[in-house]
């Protein structure tokens, strides 16, 4: 009896500790779940939260009429495809055709830059190059009116600078000492007979006078060198012939002893006080050149200096070659400074003027259409064809298709471009099969 009351208590005592456990484990299990259904949903959140972008499919970007629905090389160029994203394909507003939408992250890659068009201040100057020479208008050519021999020459070297009225050589001539001693003779006949009764023997040697007085000077014999011939009353054997101008000696075809005639070019000389720029103005841009055209010139050894001058001449005719025409601008050159022969940078102030302003790389020229995209919206870029006008070094104006505000892509754009077509390749693919569906 006492040991089946034993028998029991201890069965009692088991069931009392297994309902105690479940009891209380129970409760502790079900506290760390609702903690762990809470973390789940917070997780769940931050997850949805960073969920990637959904792909559609992938795409030859060289060739758009291939499409694929998984990664890999695209079979006709070798590289690799490119996935398009649901967020790119939203079909709840109508667009362009032509526009894409490009998400922020897509714009950091390709380094998408945005330029708002504005109505800007232009300076409408042309730029080229040129080479210095010799003002033609300046340059003498000496000749002897004379046949004769050189005695003496005074200016011996080419590149001398010589200036107006000084000697540069002398000659002897037989024939120009027979003149001077006719001249002498009718000088002392006309004093002599000058008180004659007979008119006519007086005239007669005025004009033998005046007949050698001339042939002196178309011989370029100076009214200075006559007089002194009628002081001493004996012919020079020699005369001296003197420079017409100041400048330096281009050429020099004299030397002592040596015989001259009419057609001996004894010097030439050219006055640098004024020198030529011949500048290639290019074809497009010959309308805006004019004479007396204000010009500014630097040279490259010594861009800090400038230098002041004008369009004086513009030549008829076109190098077909480069398709330029040359502009004479004249320059002072008071100091000798340049040189003939130098290359020069030259800018034409062709005025100034407004409007709208867009950077050089937004167009995309393909020949007969520009096109520049337009941004109009949140990663939204419109395809727009524009006309342009004048070319300003990194910019150009445009004339037709824009609006001051606007935003334009800048750089990047052959990118968008080229996602451009393809998209457009895709929707005219899919009206395609569409249309063979039907």
């Amino acid at each position: 009896m006492t040991k089946r009351r034993i028998t029991v208590a201890a069965l009692l005592l088991i069931t009392a500790s297994v309902l105690f456990y479940f009891l209380f484990a129970s409760r502790n299990d079900a506290e760390p779940k609702k903690e762990k259904t809470a973390a789940t949903r917070q997780h769940g959140a931050a997850s949805a939260e960073k969920k990637e972008p959904q792909i559609l499919y992938w795409v030859d970007p060289m060739h758009p009429t291939y499409k694929s629905d998984k990664p890999g090389i695209a079979p006709d160029c070798g590289m690799q495809l490119t996935p398009v994203y649901a967020e790119e394909e939203d079909t709840s507003k109508t667009f362009t055709p032509g526009t894409v939408k490009i998400s922020g992250r897509k714009q950091q890659l390709i380094n998408l830059k945005i330029f708002e068009v504005s109505d800007q201040h232009v300076m409408k100057n042309i730029r080229t190059i040129g080479t210095l020479q010799y003002d033609e208008t300046k340059v003498a050519k000496i000749h002897s009116k004379i046949e004769g021999w050189i005695e003496k020459v005074y200016v011996d070297y080419v590149g001398r600078l010589v200036r107006k009225g000084q000697p540069l050589f002398s000659i002897y001539s037989p024939e120009l000492v027979a003149t001077q001693q006719e001249y002498l003779l009718a000088v002392k006949a006309e004093r002599s007979l000058k008180t004659s009764e007979f008119a006519d023997v007086s005239s007669g040697a005025s004009a033998v006078r005046e007949s050698a007085y001339r042939r002196l000077k178309l011989w370029d014999v100076s009214d200075q060198q006559i007089k002194r011939l009628e002081e001493s009353g004996t012919p020079m054997t020699t005369i001296t012939f003197y420079s017409p101008t100041s400048g330096f000696v281009l050429t020099k075809n004299v030397f002592e002893k040596q015989r001259i005639d009419y057609d001996t070019e004894a010097y030439s000389i050219a006055d640098l006080s004024t020198i030529w720029l011949m500048a290639d103005i290019y074809e497009y841009e010959a309308p805006r050149l004019r004479l007396g055209q204000t010009a500014t010139m630097t040279l490259s050894y010594n861009p800090d200096r400038r230098y002041e001058g004008s369009v004086t001449f513009i030549y008829p005719d076109l190098n077909t070659m480069t398709r330029t025409l040359k502009a004479r601008i004249e320059f002072r050159n008071s100091d000798f400074s340049l040189k003939p022969g130098m290359y020069a940078n030259v800018e034409l102030d062709t005025g100034h003027g407004g409007g709208l302003v867009i950077p050089v790389d937004a167009v995309l020229d393909s020949g007969d259409r520009k096109i520049v995209f337009v941004q109009k919206g949140e990663g939204e870029f419109e395809p727009r064809e524009i006309e342009l006008g004048e070319y300003l070094e990194n910019q150009v104006v445009v004339t037709k298709g824009l609006d001051a505000g606007e935003k334009v892509v800048a750089s990047g754009n052959f990118l968008i471009d080229s996602e451009s077509q393809l998209k457009s390749a895709l929707e005219g693919m899919s009206g395609t099969e569409h249309k063979h569906g039907q």
